[in-house]
């Protein structure tokens, strides 16, 4: 864990590079420095809403909304730094969009029960030592 979700208007992937916005979020949770969001349980993933109203209908409205979901247990000073710099960073990513267009941008990171959610996989044994992008 992390799992890291992206909900987005559809409009926003023709204003900017949505894989790209992926990779950097990636980034930004390993860098955390923290210590909660281990390389090999960070995943994030990016979709479009098939159907989307906001505010006063205005259809150039967009948002993208962050989704962070981890398992319990850390401290509550680390998630709020974690929480923090992957926003910035997704902030920061969508700076020059923001400036010319409506974008709503939030992020929500929330523990999961460990005792609720098993979990094992392989990726670990299969990760290189560095980071390919």
């Amino acid at each position: 864990m992390p799992h890291i979700t992206l909900d987005y208007a559809p409009r926003l992937a023709q204003l900017i590079d949505m894989q790209g916005l992926c990779d950097h979020i990636r980034r930004a949770a390993i860098d955390t420095g923290t210590g909660i969001l281990p390389m090999a349980g960070v995943r994030v993933r990016a979709f479009a809403a098939d159907y989307i109203s906001i505010a006063d209908g205005n259809p150039d409205h967009m948002y993208l909304d962050i989704s962070v979901r981890l398992r319990g247990g850390r401290p509550l000073e680390a998630r709020k730094a974690a929480t923090q710099q992957i926003f910035d960073a997704a902030r920061a990513f969508l700076a020059p969009a923001m400036e010319t267009h409506p974008i709503a941008l939030s992020l929500e990171m929330r523990d999961i029960d460990p005792e609720l959610s098993p979990k094992c996989g392989t990726i670990r044994d299969h990760l290189s030592t560095g980071d390919p992008a």
